[in-house]
């Protein structure tokens, strides 16, 4: 069950900063979280939401770069769906240009997920291709775009023609219908029976092995979900006959050090691209805060294309901040 509780404003530590939250992303873990099958870290709030869009309204004593009043987007290990909530300084980035603070709620998770599993585990470069499921969600159409930006061949599967359709339109050079295509069958009749270099992969189940069969010589599986289940019965002799790698990564439990690296290569190598207009935010839908559960009910059926939001105090809706509140 989900509903509103009242709770005291939390505090900032000495490296965070306190968020008047305006808009929090709705993510997969979250769902996971409020079914007890994805517990937050120890020191971490219980409350869900893991990413926000806000003004800053308190800093800590070692907080360096933000002011009160400075408009961020911050990835943050829990607390998100409240008016106020805590983030390390380092994992907040500015709203880019271009991007509006509501969009900027629904940034952080995706990038992050997507920079550190396609551009550092899986090493995609220029030239190479990548298979990407569920190419309509956020973090794949965060994939599809940015893959496509830095010169890589992009293949996305989806679930019916109009989320196909979306695909394509939005950068993805072939797009296949998984409900109506063998995803396998089509990916090597478009490489040449080659293969794809990486294939981002939130599926798992029988995914994992048929993924292996997308893949090229060298190429490399990144797991980061597993929508139908961790376990797999594999042949690893095609795995070593090709050198294939598989690897993974969970965001959540990744290293303060390891974000605080994505959150400086986000703002350098992809924040340039939104205030272009190179790279675009898709919003599927905004509910208030106090509807999350139906904004969980339209994230466990699929049924949406891009980021799902919650309207915690929105555009207009800036409170005043008052003197009570701690820094």
């Amino acid at each position: 069950m989900l509903g509103i509780a009242e709770q005291p404003v939390p505090a900032p530590r000495d490296n965070e900063v306190l968020i008047e939250v305006a808009y929090a992303g709705v993510n997969r873990p979250d769902v996971l979280q409020r079914a007890g099958a994805y517990p937050p870290p120890p020191d971490a709030s219980p409350t869900l939401g893991l990413e926000v869009s806000g003004r800053v309204v308190a800093c800590g004593r070692a907080v360096e770069r933000w002011r009160v009043g400075d408009d961020v987007c911050a990835l943050v290990a829990g607390g998100g769906y409240a008016e106020y909530c805590v983030a390390p300084a380092p994992w907040c980035l500015p709203i880019p240009g271009n991007v509006t603070r509501r969009d900027a709620a629904g940034l952080p998770e995706t990038h992050f997920t997507v920079w550190n599993n396609v551009v550092d585990r899986g090493r995609l470069v220029a030239g190479e291709s990548i298979l990407l499921h569920g190419g309509t969600s956020g973090i794949g159409l965060t994939a599809i775009q940015l893959a496509k930006r830095f010169g890589a061949t992009v293949i996305a599967t989806a679930g019916s023609p109009d989320k196909v359709a979306f695909c394509r339109d939005i950068g993805a050079d072939h797009a296949i219908d998984y409900k109506t295509q063998d995803f396998v069958e089509e990916v090597l009749r478009v490489t040449g029976k080659r293969g794809v270099d990486v294939v981002l992969d939130t599926i798992g189940g029988d995914y994992i092995a048929r993924n292996l069969r997308c893949l090229a010589t060298d190429g490399r599986l990144v797991m980061i979900g597993f929508l139908q289940g961790s376990k797999a019965e594999i042949d690893f002799r095609f795995l070593m006959v090709k050198r294939q790698t598989i690897t993974g990564s969970t965001l959540r439990a990744s290293p303060f050090e390891r974000k605080v690296a994505l959150a400086k290569s986000l703002e350098a190598n992809v924040w340039p691209l939104y205030a272009d207009g190179k790279l675009r935010t898709v919003t599927h839908a905004v509910f208030p805060l106090d509807e999350a559960a139906k904004a969980h009910a339209l994230m466990e059926s699929s049924a949406h294309v891009g980021k799902i939001l919650l309207e915690v105090r929105g555009e207009d809706r800036r409170s005043r901040i008052e003197e009570s509140l701690p820094g």
